[in-house]
């Protein structure tokens, strides 16, 4: 039975890939009842929402090995705020990569372990191929098998936040 929970999408998006991403999950998370989902670019996403949500799904591009810059923004922003007041909630991650993802994945589980928050599902990685800086900068189209992906995370990470399974 759902009441009142809030899942929170935080996200960058350089050239459009993350960005598809997130609009797939989002739209698999709507059909869990009652739930708010909330949708932040990690510019706009403040320690409030952070502390306000019961479930987290972040999503980045790796840009060279890492979170881009604007997700470590929003991290170094709210870490200590949400420091020991959001232990336990339930997070999910989605990367889109040129290559590989894996380096994006891991400090973005690090940082979630700090937070003590508990990984609920496996990373979505979403590899574009993307190798020349012509290809790194174009934007991109995510194929419809990645996209489906991406709206099964949303759709299970809702229906767990919503049941309060997590």
């Amino acid at each position: 039975m759902t009441s009142n929970k809030t899942l929170l999408i935080v996200y960058h998006s350089m050239t459009g890939g993350t960005r598809q991403m997130v609009d797939a999950a989002h739209q698999g998370s709507q059909s869990e009842p009652g739930l708010t989902v909330r949708v932040l670019h990690a510019a706009q996403a403040q320690p409030a929402d952070v502390l306000g949500a019961d479930g987290y799904l972040f999503a980045t591009p790796e840009n060279l090995a890492a979170i881009s810059g604007q997700m470590k923004d929003f991290f170094d922003r709210c870490y200590y705020p949400a420091l020991d007041r959001i232990n336990g909630r339930p997070y999910a991650v989605m990367v889109c990569a040129g290559s590989d993802g894996h380096n994006a994945v891991r400090q973005l589980d690090r940082i979630a372990t700090g937070w003590r928050l508990k990984c609920v599902a496996e990373p979505v990685i979403v590899c574009t191929r993307a190798q020349t800086p012509e290809a790194i900068a174009a934007p991109k189209v995510i194929d419809t098998g990645d996209l489906q992906r991406c709206a099964e995370l949303g759709k299970a990470l809702a229906c767990g936040v919503g049941m309060g399974v997590f």
